[in-house]
């Protein structure tokens, strides 16, 4: 009788731990996160484009992490690498085009941030299998805007300091190539099994710069001032019209640069799947 009541305890003690252990694998950080790559296309909005969507547009990707919440809040992260570019010859505009400016750069982007779900969604589960979402983040990025010279050479602009920065000319030093952005956009996902999803996503990035593209003031500085103060480069590359003028317009002083990126994403589950996330 003893044996068989210490049977009966060791099967009771077994059931129970297995079931904590099977518990406990539904409710893993491990078993709610998703990690993948997302690639796409960016594209600037600036001085140098400031009405067209998608001109320029180059090839970007990085990675993006998800921590599901539950079925309708997930927290994510993301690094994006693209290459931003603008370019006056491009403009309809007359003046633009006479303008003649132009840059590219590269950006780092991280950023972290909720996504919020229209529908409950779930990896793997037979109901919830696709929703659209709402994108919110906050991020840094890093820049290097950079031309090249009528000769081939290229240059890093914010280091020629083309509107005085640095010098006697201008009020204001070299900008900051690190940078807050805020993305936010909106995209859809969907279930392609227990672990694997494929999404959508377009986004806008707010930025509080107007140095993307290197131009952030109104009006051209006197070439002679500035190539004494910063370097006859600078004086070249910051009036580069192809008239001549020097009392045109560079740039507007009064708007932000933005840029934008738009993509898929295919995302993995980094442990085994829940049952169910909480509604």
């Amino acid at each position: 009788m003893r044996s068989l009541y210490s049977m009966r305890d060791l099967i009771l003690i077994l059931s129970v731990l297995l079931t904590l252990q099977v518990n406990a694998q539904f409710h893993t950080a491990m078993s709610r996160s998703e990690l993948g790559p997302i690639v796409g296309g960016s594209f600037y909005m600036g001085d140098l484009n400031p009405h067209v969507p998608f001109r320029g547009t180059n090839l970007a990707g990085g990675l993006v992490y998800r921590y599901n919440v539950h079925s309708r809040l997930s927290v994510r992260a993301n690094f994006i690498y693209a290459q931003l570019e603008g370019d006056d010859a491009l403009s309809t505009s007359a003046m633009r085009r006479d303008r003649n400016l132009n840059f590219y750069s590269n950006i780092f982007e991280g950023a972290l941030g909720v996504e919020f779900s229209y529908f409950p969604f779930q990896l793997g589960h037979d109901r919830y299998k696709g929703t659209a979402y709402l994108m919110a983040q906050l991020g840094v990025f890093r820049m290097n805007p950079m031309t090249k010279t009528d000769g081939g050479d290229e240059v890093e602009l914010r280091t020629i300091g083309t509107e005085g920065q640095g010098s006697d000319l201008s009020t204001s030093s070299q900008y900051n190539r690190t940078q807050v952005v805020l993305p936010f956009g909106v995209g859809a996902k969907v279930s392609l099994g227990k672990r694997v999803g494929l999404g959508f996503e377009f986004g806008v990035r707010k930025t509080f710069t107007d140095y993307i593209d290197d131009v952030g003031s109104a009006n051209y500085l006197d070439p002679v001032a500035l190539a004494a103060a910063n370097g006859p480069l600078a004086a070249e590359l910051a009036n580069r019209s192809l008239s001549g003028d020097r009392f045109g317009v560079r740039g507007d002083a009064k708007t932000k640069d933005w840029y934008f990126f738009a993509g898929g994403m295919i995302t993995f589950t980094l442990g085994n799947p829940t049952i169910c996330y909480s509604h």
